[in-house]
């Protein structure tokens, strides 16, 4: 896979940061507040407020941040583990506070999903990013992180892999792997992104502009009415998932249409969707993911794209959310751009 392909390597450019108002918003200012882009020197933490992980398996990645010229504060919960978890809730809780506090931090990075983030997002203190607000880095389980601060602060932040998707050897890694880490050092140093995807037949095309929303959907699904469910009315909303049925996509799906998620987008993203097979062939599903999705949205009047490079899979690249972008569906591809 290409570089060119997929990410564009524009001028950066530098984000003035707006002030941001105290209390929850039912809405935010389209354009969000997008945090300083890093340059060389800076730090970014990583801690586990998710799944556990150990201090060596985020080797690889301490030493490919470090190559481009940032540091790396290592947060106290990476080499815990509470059963599944990076820590007991508690520790994962004072771990993430701590470098939200940490005005030296300017991004913090998850070392990985699974699940966990709901567990404590209640209990965080984000009033720190009103002074010095930050890139937060992750996707999957992460998700709650990314719905929470576009619904609540309008705080940008980046959809991407984590630490567990670093390769242990940089030399040998896979071209479309090292593409997507990159991705995250593009997006975290204002790079301007741009993004292309295959024509699909069953592609409506179009024409939007919006803010760029969205993650995992089972993630989403599970939001619904807490003071974490995304608001999508005119954003661009992108969705993913892996290791669930046809059926049960198609009741997430059914959640975003019958809770008005779908019904005032600016356009709607289908990335990588795996689909975990029936157990009883004699009950497979009857319908296709592109049957799912379509029959949602039968008159809609903005542009769908299906394969986009984002998801569980190897083709994840790193994603601006709460960032104004312009997508472009036609009958030869799709290019999503940073506007």
């Amino acid at each position: 896979m290409n570089r060119k392909t997929f990410v564009s390597s524009l001028a950066a450019a530098g984000a003035a940061i707006p002030s941001l108002a105290s209390g929850l918003h039912e809405e935010v200012d389209a354009s969000g507040i997008i945090p300083h882009y890093l340059k060389q020197g800076d730090t970014i933490g990583i801690t586990s407020p998710a799944g556990y992980i150990t201090e060596k398996e985020i080797q690889p990645t301490i030493q490919q941040i470090e190559s481009w010229g940032l540091k790396v504060k290592i947060g106290s919960t990476i080499g815990k583990r509470d059963h599944t978890f990076g820590g007991t809730d508690a520790e994962r809780i004072a771990d993430f506070q701590q470098l939200i506090d940490d005005a030296t931090v300017k991004a913090i990075l998850c070392a990985r999903g699974g699940y966990g983030f709901v567990r404590i997002i209640d209990q965080l203190d984000f009033s720190a990013m009103k002074v010095h607000p930050k890139w937060m880095i992750g996707f999957s389980d992460i998700t709650v992180l990314h719905s929470h601060l576009n619904r609540n602060f309008g705080i940008a932040s980046i959809h991407s892999k984590m630490c567990n998707s670093f390769p242990d050897d940089w030399s040998k890694a896979e071209p479309i792997q090292v593409e997507t880490i990159l991705s995250i050092r593009d997006a975290l140093t204002g790079i301007n992104m741009k993004y292309t995807a295959p024509a699909n037949e069953h592609n409506k095309t179009g024409v939007a502009k919006g803010t760029l929303v969205g993650g995992n959907l089972k993630t989403l699904e599970s939001l619904a009415g807490s003071k974490s469910d995304l608001r999508t009315t005119n954003k661009i909303l992108f969705v993913e998932d892996t290791g669930e049925y046809l059926y049960s996509i198609d009741r997430m799906f059914w959640n975003l249409k019958r809770s008005g998620k779908l019904d005032h987008l600016a356009g709607l993203i289908i990335g990588g969707f795996k689909i975990k097979p029936s157990e009883d062939p004699a009950e497979e599903f009857g319908k296709n993911l592109y049957e799912i999705v379509m029959e949602k949205i039968p008159d809609c009047s903005y542009p769908v794209c299906f394969d986009f490079p984002v998801g569980h899979q190897k083709n994840n690249f790193a994603l601006k959310c709460g960032v104004q972008h312009k997508l472009q569906v036609t009958t030869n591809g799709t290019t999503l751009t940073e506007v």
